[in-house]
């Protein structure tokens, strides 16, 4: 890490935490405590409130009065800080709308609302944001979680794990995590977790770094459809310019590749009579067996 970032990321700490151990910073940049020292004097010579106290509730703050000097940050890095932090907001919540207007205060800038994200239904669901607010706050406060999760195939179990990463991937979150089940890494998609708790059992494990750059395989499966051109509009949509192409008759092919799962075969019924799956066999197979029970259900 660079100093710079690694200063500026100090001052973001203390301005969150209002108080920390030098062996709390150190141990966060995996430096020494004395590099932590030198930083908090470069601090101080950039004319940045920070103090240290000694005792049993000593430690390392920052007066909450100051103007952040401008030598430290380029009007790009201030401006790159406050957008980022402005994604940040709109994707996991309000939480951190008081250090976005404090930053703001101590850049002498104006927020500009540049960017509207909405991941809800139309319907407002707040048992999904009840979820994702108990996922997040496992993850920054190292609790462990309990909750009831359901496979693709419908299949249910309860698991406790050592919540590490959120990650989004086409269209669907999935919770990155350590089962204590099956002591070892497992990923979980968000919306098959059911009755998330928030246990009193604290963890110190840290997402290793070839986890975090592994491309996690969710089961994928290769798909060849044919849809109706009248479904325009949806291929549109649905798909990305490079799996979409035409037949003679003017109906779309697409070439894609999803996860395996019980929603690969809704998405496809949703289609309804403006769809065929042209391979693989399998999931043709799969697809007309649906479609066979779903008659039944008229008779």
């Amino acid at each position: 890490m660079q100093v710079n970032n690694r200063l500026f990321e100090i001052v973001y700490i203390l301005l969150q935490k209002k108080k920390v151990t030098a062996k709390e910073l150190a141990d966060r940049f995996e430096v020494s405590t004395r590099t932590i020292y030198r930083d908090i004097e470069t601090l101080s010579m950039a004319n940045i409130p920070i103090y240290a106290s000694k005792g049993k509730d000593g430690g390392i703050g920052i007066l909450d009065e100051y103007v952040l000097n401008r030598t430290i940050l380029s009007e790009e890095e201030q401006n790159q800080i406050l957008f980022a932090l402005q994604s940040i907001k709109k994707v996991v919540g309000q939480e951190e709308e008081a250090v976005l207007s404090k930053l703001s205060t101590l850049f002498n800038k104006k927020v500009e609302d540049w960017i509207k994200i909405d991941f809800s239904n139309w319907d407002r669901d707040s048992e999904k944001e009840d979820r994702f607010n108990k996922i997040k706050t496992a993850i920054l406060n190292r609790k462990q979680i309990e909750f009831v999760y359901y496979n693709s195939n419908g299949e249910e179990s309860k698991r406790i794990v050592e919540p590490l990463r959120i990650w989004f991937k086409d269209k669907s979150w999935y919770l990155i995590s350590y089962c204590m089940t099956k002591e070892d890494y497992r990923i979980f998609k968000i919306s098959r977790m059911k009755e998330i708790r928030i246990l009193d059992k604290t963890f110190e494990r840290e997402l290793p770094e070839e986890k975090k750059e592994e491309n996690y395989n969710l089961g994928s499966i290769s798909l060849e459809l044919e849809i109706s051109k009248e479904m325009a509009y949806r291929v549109y949509d649905e798909f990305e310019s490079e799996e979409i192409s035409k037949n003679k008759k003017g109906d779309f092919i697409i070439k894609v590749e999803y996860p395996e799962g019980e929603w690969v075969y809704g998405f496809i019924l949703s289609f309804g009579e403006y769809i065929k799956v042209l391979s693989p066999d399998k999931v043709k197979r799969i697809v007309k067996t649906k479609l066979e029970k779903t008659l039944k259900n008229y008779l």
